[in-house]
């Protein structure tokens, strides 16, 4: 079984292996290739994590990956890396600089190993 486990998980990270709705998610860690080795965050320079974001928001308007009706009204809460808002009555945008990340790939990583162990995604993506 953990055999299995870790086989499941090194495909994630390889984006051989799927994770239910986690597509644009692998895409992106794929498009960002190997810019920024993950490791601990003083370990990556300003410049490369620039570098990675401007790449990332590349991919994402090539990709028409952008969420651009967020209610700013909808506002719900916010925490140390994320703010929160209402989309409908059944669904909420979550907005994340990833600062306790030291790169973009290392929270695309982490973010497909958290919806693969708990299946957490939203229908839509």
């Amino acid at each position: 079984m953990q055999n299995q486990l870790k086989n499941e998980i090194r495909a994630i990270i390889s984006g051989k292996g799927e994770v239910r709705y986690g597509a644009a998610i692998q895409a992106a860690t794929s498009y960002l290739g190997d810019g920024a080795p993950t490791s601990p965050k003083s370990q990556i320079s300003k410049q490369i994590r620039d570098e990675e974001t401007q790449k990332l928001e590349n991919f994402i308007l090539e990709n028409n990956l952008w969420i651009v009706d967020i209610e700013f009204s909808n506002y719900v809460s916010e925490g140390a890396e994320q703010r929160v808002f209402l989309k409908g009555n059944d669904r909420v945008i979550k907005l994340n600089d990833a600062i306790y990340y030291g790169s973009w790939k290392e929270y695309f990583y982490t973010f497909c190993f958290i919806t693969f162990s708990f299946q957490i995604l939203p229908t839509s993506f």
